[in-house]
């Protein structure tokens, strides 16, 4: 079926995974501070600073100290979904991309985005905390955008999860994802003090979060699993309304108990059905396709579906 670009995009933000959304909200956010960028340079007379730089870095920027997160907190979640620059903007959205179909063979959705929102928000933290305490970086100012720490979170939680699994680089060089995720984090160590305008501080931020976020990961006390939980409950309670009252021979009775998964019970019904699908696999290897029962074979087909 042939469908025009408006429907397409509503069928990839309806039926694309989570970086898919990740990816739009980006590129929307690029598109939105360079077009008030190009108006506010057409009103700029010649000379003159672009009236636009002051609001939108207001909104959009993170500033790197102290006095920065007590004017405005809120730069710690705009910012990671925000780029000024084109080239910027295209390596974190094709690393998120390639790193978001790894993590989600392992993962839902949901993780993902509190992965990527959480990363990013220690790696924003972190930064402050570096040019709070190391003499060098006082009395300097460092602004940071870009989703490059949200990235990094997500890409160190898959990488720790699997880290002997190999990929392709280039489609040609097999490397073990563990390698090329201390590769990378080495990189960050080591340039902390070069002054590049990268924020290396924030790289290594979301990259500790995403690697303590697999540790205990089916348990309550795992970070993802602990603010997912948390976030759900206390916006349940917010949205709660009256009790529903049905009727059923004269009798009634209410329900307001929420309908909601937490990512601790989804990875522990994915792991089970992990398990019940190796061991058809296993049936098949040993006695061949016939030898299923026909509720084996049921499940077999819903798993090629999925």
């Amino acid at each position: 079926m042939n469908r025009t670009f408006s429907e397409e995009i509503k069928f990839q933000w309806k039926h694309g995974g989570m970086h898919t959304k990740l990816i739009g909200i980006n590129i929307v956010v690029f598109l939105l501070i360079n077009i008030l960028l190009s108006i506010g340079s057409l009103l700029t007379a010649s000379g003159g600073m672009n009236p636009m730089i002051f609001p939108l870095d207001y909104i959009f920027t993170l500033r790197g100290d102290g006095y920065g997160i007590l004017t405005r907190p809120w730069g710690l979640v705009t910012s990671i979904f925000a780029h000024y620059d084109f080239f910027h903007l295209l390596f974190n959205m094709i690393f998120l991309y390639f790193i978001s179909r790894f993590f989600l063979m392992y993962f839902s959705n949901k993780r993902m985005l509190y992965t990527y929102v959480l990363g990013g928000i220690a790696g924003g933290i972190l930064q402050i905390i570096a040019y709070s305490i190391f003499p060098a970086l006082q009395g300097t100012t460092a602004y940071v955008v870009g989703a490059s720490g949200a990235v990094n979170a997500v890409f160190m939680a898959a990488a720790f999860h699997r880290p002997m699994a190999e990929v392709h680089l280039f489609g040609m060089l097999r490397m073990r994802m563990i390698y090329i995720a201390l590769i990378f984090f080495f990189m960050d160590l080591i340039q902390m003090g070069s002054g590049n305008n990268v924020a290396h501080f924030a790289h290594l931020g979301g990259a500790v979060f995403g690697i303590l976020s697999i540790r205990n990961i089916n348990s309550k006390s795992n970070v993802i699993n602990f603010a997912q939980r948390n976030i759900e409950n206390f916006s349940f309670k917010r949205k709660r309304k009256p009790k529903m009252k049905s009727y059923s021979g004269g009798k009634s009775y209410s329900s307001t108990k929420p309908n909601t998964k937490t990512d601790e019970e989804y990875n522990l019904q994915k792991k089970k059905r992990q398990e019940e699908i190796d061991k058809i696999l296993e049936k098949i290897s040993k006695s061949g396709y016939d030898s299923l029962t026909k509720r084996e074979k049921e499940i077999l087909f819903d798993q090629s579906k999925s």
